[in-house]
């Protein structure tokens, strides 16, 4: 788990990241209406969890990382212009969950992240909270 600079570098590293793809989907002619209806959608790879931690980190860690929206947005560059711009509200969702702190799963559970614990542990405000 990461502390103090290094998640605080993480986590300015991920407000790059959603001004950069923003900034790159509002230049490439997308709708700001269909940026804010799609911005979440990458949440619902947390319906894995429903099947367990185990499973519900695979997917939610295969939805968070940068690498998938990076090959979408790699393979729409010739001449698909919709396939960029989601790639581009994909990057700027996972931006803005580093961002906030909220790093790749570990299988242990929802709340183990490589940005640090989120939440509460035993009714203890996490490490993670306190030294943001």
């Amino acid at each position: 788990m990461v502390t103090n600079d290094v998640r605080l570098a993480l986590r300015l590293e991920g407000a790059c990241a959603l001004a950069i793809c923003a900034t790159l989907f509002a230049r490439s002619g997308g709708k700001w209406w269909v940026f804010f209806v799609c911005f979440f959608l990458p949440d619902l790879s947390m319906l894995g969890y429903l099947r367990g931690p185990k499973i519900g980190s695979y997917f939610y860690n295969w939805v968070h990382t940068y690498v998938t929206p990076a090959v979408l947005g790699l393979l729409s560059l010739r001449d698909w212009n919709v396939g960029l711009l989601t790639a581009l509200v994909w990057g700027a969702h996972i931006g803005f969950d580093r961002m906030l702190g909220y790093g790749l799963k570990y299988p242990g559970g929802f709340h183990e992240t490589h940005l640090g614990w989120i939440g509460k542990r035993d009714g203890i405000a996490a490490e993670n909270s306190a030294a943001s």
